[in-house]
């Protein structure tokens, strides 16, 4: 009785090519965008409006009437007409209506906060201890200020700070910043990149700059993801990449801010298992 012959294993894939990107900074800072178009929406449901007066001024209502008058009494007869001037009258043009700003005192802080805090984190980074010690230091705070009573001082404090935003600036800064967003991310950051094939891997570690081919064999690959903030809060998920070369001569290329890092390094283990065939 013959037994019908194991069939080869496939060949691995020649064409397999894994490319890793390395991003800016500038990639963190999806947030204070986001933040902005979702304020500038809030303000336009809103629809509130700002006039600039005098410090003396006063709104008072009229007597029968809905409408209201503004006054100042070291300005003369003519401020009672400035209401007059903005009516939301679709004749009018638009230039001519106060800027739009929301009455939410929140948003201005917020935005403000949320601006401080990435500029902090991309330009200040914590690895490995340090990144504990902050967290740390963070919770231990909270927790003084709790048994301190101090939360709904810091609270009122922050709901009686009025940083108020026009609509205009939210949409202007969310979007030069979404725009630079894009162009950094799918433009720039292309231009930097390691290229893996089965044997081989091909470096570009400047923008213009050519290729540089190395040999994987006994090539090490170290993955860095030990800034808390950086990696996981803001990258969501991203990391840094070390690449180390073999042979008489060794390089060291580092890659940092690699999106999907776990993702693409296991690719990369993969493809290096295989070996290639030549038929």
């Amino acid at each position: 009785m013959s037994s019908s012959p194991t069939p080869p294993a496939p060949a691995p894939h020649m064409s397999t090519i894994i490319r890793i990107y390395s991003h800016s900074s500038l990639f963190y800072w999806w947030p204070v965008w986001a933040l902005g178009f979702l304020l500038t929406l809030i303000s336009l449901i809103d629809n509130t409006r700002a006039l600039h007066v005098p410090a003396d001024a006063q709104v008072k209502a009229i007597e029968g009437s809905t409408d209201y008058r503004l006054s100042s009494p070291n300005s003369g007869p003519e401020m009672d007409n400035v209401l007059d001037k903005y009516r939301d009258d679709k004749k009018k043009e638009d230039r001519k209506r106060p800027p739009r700003i929301s009455h939410r005192n929140w948003m201005g802080a917020v935005f403000c906060s949320v601006l401080l805090i990435v500029i902090i984190i991309t330009n200040v980074p914590l690895r490995g201890l340090w990144s504990v010690i902050t967290i740390i230091s963070i919770v231990l705070l909270a927790v003084i200020l709790r048994l301190a009573d101090l939360w709904d001082d810091i609270f009122y404090a922050i709901g009686v700070l009025h940083i108020f935003v026009g609509m205009a600036g939210y949409l202007f800064i969310s979007t030069v910043l979404f725009i630079m967003w894009l162009v950094t991310m799918f433009v720039f950051d292309r231009q930097i990149y390691i290229t893996f094939q089965a044997g081989q891997m091909k470096v570009c570690d400047e923008v213009g700059g050519g290729e540089k081919a190395y040999d994987t064999m006994g090539m090490s690959i170290e993955k860095h993801r030990d800034d808390l903030f950086r990696h996981w809060v803001l990258g969501l998920g991203s990391g840094d990449l070390t690449v180390r070369t073999s042979g008489a001569t060794t390089h060291e290329i580092k890659l940092p801010n690699v999106l999907f890092i776990g993702k693409k390094l296991k690719q990369i283990e993969d493809l290096q298992r295989e070996k290639q065939v030549v038929q």
